[in-house]
């Protein structure tokens, strides 16, 4: 039996430790039991939907969407973080390749473009004929 003595009760006769209220419940996994009861309230809304009108549950679908996108999307870009920086990463190094790729192109196309202009101009120059020979020599 409780001994109240200016509004305290005896905690050694209940078992319980100093300080804890009797009436507290104990932690349960809410996070369990929320999501639980957000999925049976979607069933039941779903099948209610179904029953009476089927062209409701792509609303529905995107409604349940939009509720589970905040905590969901926080998660995938922490996750996702990695991914898009190797990404950058790849492309970076994929346009510098083609920037070096498209340099040694160009000097190539030059070097060509020199040797035929220098093929050109040899074929372009007067020839100098000689002069035939003096007769007794």
């Amino acid at each position: 039996m409780a001994n109240k003595i200016d509004g305290h009760s005896d905690s050694a006769s209940n078992g319980q430790h100093p300080g804890t209220l009797a009436d507290e419940p104990e932690e349960t996994q809410s996070g369990n039991d929320e999501f639980l009861a957000t999925a049976a309230t979607v069933g039941v809304v779903a099948v209610g939907a179904l029953v009476f009108e089927a062209a409701l549950i792509p609303g529905i679908i995107l409604g349940v969407a939009a509720m589970v996108a905040p905590k969901v999307l926080p998660r995938a870009g922490a996750a996702l973080n990695p991914l898009f920086k190797s990404t950058v990463r790849g492309a970076y190094l994929l346009s510098e390749k083609a920037r070096e790729v498209a340099a040694e192109m160009q000097e190539q196309v030059h070097d060509i473009v020199a040797e035929v202009k220098s093929e050109g101009d040899r074929k372009a120059e007067p020839r100098q004929e000689r002069a035939p020979n003096p007769p007794g020599l």
